[in-house]
């Protein structure tokens, strides 16, 4: 599908569902490519086979995505395009699958992104120090 193309079907989905904004949607498409890439590269035997991956799997390669595009700010970024909760990710895949830019199988379903993991925990937590140090009393050890 053309760039072109792409924009003018987000703009489409955007008059009706006015809670993501379209820079989640080019977000979405490019953590889609970039976890087929990594799928594949984890699981040669896939290749050559459908580009199709799971709910979970997209999660998790959004996830990864979003700390490699955006570091700590991720949550921040996310959230300032209307993304709270993995299930909003099922439902912008669902309204790209709608358009048919997207495909499922059969056995998509949109709870398939369902509480896969908490945002706090996926996207602010990774920068969080692992053991904040106690400051030290005077005299004291």
């Amino acid at each position: 599908m053309q760039d072109l193309e792409f924009s003018e079907i987000v703009g489409l989905i955007c008059k009706e569902d006015t809670r993501f904004d379209r820079k989640a949607y080019n977000f979405v498409r490019q953590a889609l490519d970039h976890t087929v890439k990594e799928v594949r590269r984890k699981a040669p035997e896939r290749t050559g086979k459908s580009q199709h991956v799971t709910g979970a799997e997209l999660l998790q390669g959004i996830r990864a995505y979003a700390l490699d595009q955006f570091g700590p700010l991720s949550k921040t970024v996310l959230n300032s395009w209307g993304i709270q909760r993995c299930s909003d990710f099922g439902d912008i895949v669902f309204n790209l699958i709608e358009y048919n830019v997207f495909s499922k199988t059969e056995n998509d379903r949109r709870e398939d992104f369902a509480d896969i993991y908490d945002f706090e925990e996926a996207f602010v937590k990774p920068f969080q120090p692992a053991n904040p140090r106690r400051s030290r009393q005077n005299g004291g050890g």
